[in-house]
């Protein structure tokens, strides 16, 4: 089994709305991606944040860390499952900027939803299960 690790965010605006992105149109997700060789893993989710949102670092005010989780990618090859297992590794962030505009072409929308709508969009259970189980954080 393949095993990788992702970084990315959750992010809330002044009117406690939270992004999600659309992952090449076929998935909903909190915007996060793979760590590159030689970021750390705040440097990787400011980066999947800009290319999947575009709000970029100094938009963006870093509140806390969540602990990371554990689930299976959702890519197919060939019309199979990949054998993925992702370390996903999580940051709670608020913004004042409600314009998002996505540089990612495989990431091509982003919106604002209220975070009780967040768990209706989001396309993977675990996903689901890591945003129920940090909700309350998000008044903090």
């Amino acid at each position: 089994m393949k095993k990788t690790q992702s970084a990315g965010g959750v992010i809330v605006n002044a009117n406690g709305e939270v992004v999600v992105v659309s992952q090449k149109s076929k998935s909903w997700s909190l915007p996060k991606g793979h760590i590159e060789p030689g970021e750390d893993v705040l440097e990787a989710a400011y980066r999947e944040i800009n290319e999947e949102t575009g709000l970029n670092v100094s938009c963006l005010i870093l509140k806390k860390s969540f602990e990371p989780y554990q689930r299976t990618g959702l890519s197919y090859k060939d019309g199979k499952p990949t054998d993925e297992q992702k370390t996903i590794h999580m940051f709670l962030f608020m913004t004042q900027v409600t314009k998002l505009s996505p540089i990612d072409s495989h990431n091509p929308e982003a919106r604002w939803v209220s975070k009780e709508q967040v768990v209706d969009i989001l396309t993977h259970p675990k996903d689901k299960e890591f945003f129920l189980s940090i909700i309350d954080e998000l008044d903090d």
